[in-house]
C-alpha cells in the first residue's frame, strides 16, 4: 500500500510537471502557421477584416496567420467547422455578432453551442449599420423619411442583406422604436439589396456603412441615419437614428476572435495579450477606419458580456417582428 505522504509527493510531483509542460507549451506556441477561418466570402469587409488581423498577428507571434474562408448559412458552416477543431491554438474564428446571438434565436438545429462550443478570446470592431434611401426620394432626414412611412402605412420598403441578417433586425428595431409601418424585403447579399435600391425596387435599405459608403459619396443612394451610438468613421455627416430623436438607439453588428472550447489557459493568454496589442496599435487602427470599421477591443470576458447585454433584445425583437427563416 502507498503511503500518504508517497502519494502526497506523488500529487505534487504531477502537478509540477503538469505546470512545467504548460509553461513549455506556452513558450512554444506557435511552432507552426495558425489557420484564421473567416466566415463569409473573400472580397467582403470581414474578409477584409480577417486579412488585415492575420497579417498582424502573424507579425506579432512570429508565425504566418492563413486566413481560410468558409462561407455559408449565416456563419454556421464555419463556426461548426471550428468547434470541433482541436483546441491547440492553430484554429481561430473570425465570429460574427450573428454567430453568438442571431443564430442561436433562428436556428432551433445550430450545430454548435454559443456558450459552450469556443473560447472567446476578445473583440476585434464593430461595423456601423445606416438607413439608406432611394436616390429619388424627396425625403431625406429621418423625421420626414418615418413621417411618411407613418402616412403610407405598409407601402414603403426597406430592404436588407437575408432574413434574420443583421440589417434586417436593423430595419425591425427602428420600425419598432418609431411605429413606422415599412414591408421587410430580404435579398441574398448586400449587392443585390443596394441594386434594388439604387435601381427604386425598395424605397430604403439598411446595410453597413462599408458597402455603402461609396454609393452614399457618390449620390447614388442617400444616407438617412446611422444605426450605431456613434456616426460613423467614413460618413461622419450622417447623424445617428439616436440624434435624430430616438435617444438610445444603438444596432450594429461586432465581430470577435473565438477559438474552440478548452483553449489551454497559456494559449488563451498569449492570444488575448497579442490581439490587444495589435488592436491598440495606432496604424492598425488607421486600417480598420478606412476599412469603414469601428475599432472595438475587449477581453474574452467583454465578449459574452455583449451577448448577456444584447440577446434578450434580440429575442424579444424576434417574437415581436416574427423573424423567422424560411
Amino acid at each position: 500500500m502507498v503511503s500518504r505522504s508517497k502519494f502526497f509527493m506523488a500529487c505534487m510531483l504531477s502537478i509540477c510537471a503538469w505546470g512545467m509542460g504548460q509553461a513549455a507549451h506556452a513558450q512554444a506556441y506557435p511552432d507552426k502557421p495558425i489557420k484564421l477561418v473567416v466566415p463569409f466570402p473573400p472580397g467582403g469587409a470581414t474578409d477584409s477584416l480577417g486579412r488585415v488581423l492575420a497579417t498582424a498577428m502573424g507579425d506579432e507571434l512570429g508565425q504566418s496567420v492563413v486566413v481560410e474562408n468558409r462561407p455559408g448559412a449565416g456563419t454556421v458552416v464555419a463556426a461548426s467547422a471550428v468547434s470541433k477543431s482541436p483546441a491547440d491554438g492553430y484554429t481561430l474564428f473570425l465570429g460574427a455578432s450573428s454567430t453568438l446571438m442571431h443564430n442561436l434565436v433562428l436556428r432551433p438545429d445550430l450545430p454548435y453551442d454559443p456558450f459552450t462550443s469556443f473560447t472567446p478570446i476578445g473583440l476585434v470592431a464593430d461595423m456601423g449599420l445606416v438607413l439608406l434611401a432611394n436616390p429619388n426620394l424627396e425625403k431625406s432626414e429621418l423625421k420626414e423619411v418615418l413621417e411618411l412611412a407613418r402616412s403610407n402605412p405598409g407601402k414603403l420598403t426597406y430592404s436588407s442583406f437575408g432574413v434574420g441578417s443583421s440589417s434586417h433586425f436593423a430595419g425591425e428595431a427602428l420600425k419598432s422604436v418609431s411605429g413606422a409601418d415599412i414591408t421587410h424585403i430580404a435579398y441574398n447579399g448586400s449587392g443585390p439589396s443596394l441594386t434594388a435600391l439604387m435601381g427604386g425596387h425598395v424605397d430604403f435599405a439598411v446595410d453597413t456603412g462599408v458597402a455603402s459608403a461609396s454609393l452614399v459619396n457618390s449620390g447614388k443612394v442617400k444616407a438617412v441615419a446611422a444605426m450605431a451610438a456613434e456616426r460613423l468613421p467614413n460618413l461622419p455627416d450622417v447623424p445617428t437614428v439616436a440624434e435624430s430623436g430616438f435617444p438610445g438607439f444603438d444596432v450594429s453588428t461586432w465581430f470577435t476572435l473565438l477559438a474552440p472550447a478548452g483553449l489551454p489557459e497559456a494559449v488563451l493568454a498569449k492570444l488575448e495579450a497579442t490581439l490587444e496589442k495589435v488592436l491598440n496599435d495606432a496604424e492598425m487602427q488607421k486600417k480598420l477606419v478606412e476599412l469603414g470599421l469601428i475599432p472595438h477591443h475587449g477581453s474574452g470576458k467583454a465578449v459574452m458580456d455583449r451577448v448577456d447585454a444584447e440577446l434578450p433584445e434580440i429575442r424579444k425583437l424576434a417574437e415581436t417582428a416574427n423573424i423567422k427563416l424560411d
